[in-house]
């Protein structure tokens, strides 16, 4: 039987190992921490994307749509906890109705069930709203994320689970692949890096030459206190701007009836920095060095400042938030759990768009997989099995 090893234990690596399971490969998965989930899985919104934003024909477009449909089926299944809730694209301005009828148009050419709507009747969704117009997507969907990963685990009995075992070295072979750990060297005809905000550097492990970095971006978030989450009975979202990767500042209703608001995005001082006091000096020292960053500052530069100024005063983090509810008062929120992007950027300084799956003998090393990974997990597993079965 063949043999593959995954590298990292979120969602994503969990669903790859569960879909080569069922192909019949043999599978061990190394995950550094203690538990499953614990990065980006364990520390996003939630939220199950119905695939709008995305440019048409990319994976993120086909696979997010794809993995909307299958993500909420995997959940109905198996007991997850799931509310299709859909959710509003507002323009607070005349100037944001270009922009939002492109999205529109977006969401038309990627298949996402969505329709423009009036400002009237985006506030028969949420009374509270500010909109001179909306779109009102309806595939949009809240989910229990770590709950999909627990439900992973189960079905991959069977597998090789290995927590606390970060890949130390890899070396190929002339039959595959070995994995240095802390318990020991373990051997397989082929290798999956879904290793999140350390991939790059996987990568380099197994001797390829990355053609993108990770740079952290930190993710913050508040939420309302429980006597104003009436101000908000779903999801509302900001028309994004298209120059960036980011969906804006957003209030987004939980299974449990919290209110999370955010996030913003700065720079992360360590790639699993949820605060401003978790700080690697070899990580700063990496983005520092590297070219794209520098060039990325010199054209984001005020759009960063704006950010960070943002992470330090509560009161402009509910200044963004009352463009889209006006109610909601500086007094009206809370600090909430942060979340750390590992977003990839090219030499260029240019933040990678797309997923980006890179491929060597015997290995495939996903790049880039941010949001919206989760949502597509199951359609990313697929094609990232595909390619395994096709070089063992």
């Amino acid at each position: 039987m063949k043999h593959v090893v995954v590298i990292g234990g979120g969602i994503l690596g969990l669903s790859v190992a569960h879909d080569l399971l069922r192909r019949g490969l043999s599978v061990t998965v190394l995950e550094k921490e203690a538990h499953w989930g614990q990065h980006q899985t364990g520390h996003n919104s939630n939220v199950v994307h119905a695939g709008l934003y995305y440019k048409p024909g990319s994976l993120k477009a086909r696979m997010s749509v794809a993995g909307n449909a299958s993500m909420i089926a995997f959940a109905r299944e198996h007991g997850v906890p799931v509310d299709v809730c859909g959710k509003l694209v507002v323009a607070t301005s005349e100037d944001e109705l270009p922009r939002l009828n492109t999205l529109a148009e977006r969401a038309a050419a990627n298949g996402v069930p969505a329709k423009l709507i009036s400002g009237s009747e985006a506030r028969e969704y949420e009374p509270e709203v500010s909109a001179v117009s909306a779109l009102r997507v309806e595939s949009t969907a809240i989910i229990d994320f770590a709950a999909v990963c627990e439900v992973l685990v189960r079905l991959l009995d069977g597998a090789d689970l290995r927590l606390q075992s970060p890949a130390l070295a890899i070396r190929s072979t002339a039959s595959g692949v070995e994995v240095a750990t802390p318990q020991g060297i373990v051997r397989a005809d082929a290798l999956v890096n879904c290793a999140g905000l350390h991939s790059d550097r996987v990568a380099k492990l197994a001797g390829l030459t990355p053609s993108a970095t990770i740079v952290p971006f930190r993710g913050e978030y508040y939420e309302l206190r429980p006597e104003r989450r009436d101000l908000v009975r779903g999801l509302i979202y900001p028309v994004p701007d298209p120059a960036l990767p980011f969906l804006g500042v957003h209030l987004t209703r939980m299974l449990d009836g919290s209110v999370h608001a955010g996030p913003n995005a700065v720079l992360a001082l360590r790639r699993e920095g949820y605060r401003w006091r978790d700080v690697s000096a070899r990580d700063v020292w990496d983005v520092l060095r590297f070219p794209g960053t520098w060039k990325l500052a010199r054209r984001f530069g005020l759009t960063g400042l704006d950010e960070v100024l943002r992470s330090f005063s509560r009161k402009r983090f509910a200044a963004s938030l009352a463009r889209l509810v006006p109610a909601v008062r500086e007094d009206d929120i809370v600090r909430a759990e942060a979340g750390v992007r590992a977003q990839a950027m090219l030499p260029d300084g240019s933040l990678v768009d797309d997923f980006l799956i890179e491929s060597a003998p015997r290995q495939v090393h996903v790049l880039n997989a941010p949001s919206p990974a989760a949502t597509s997990a199951l359609e990313i597993a697929k094609h990232i099995a595909d390619q395994v079965t096709f070089t063992v």
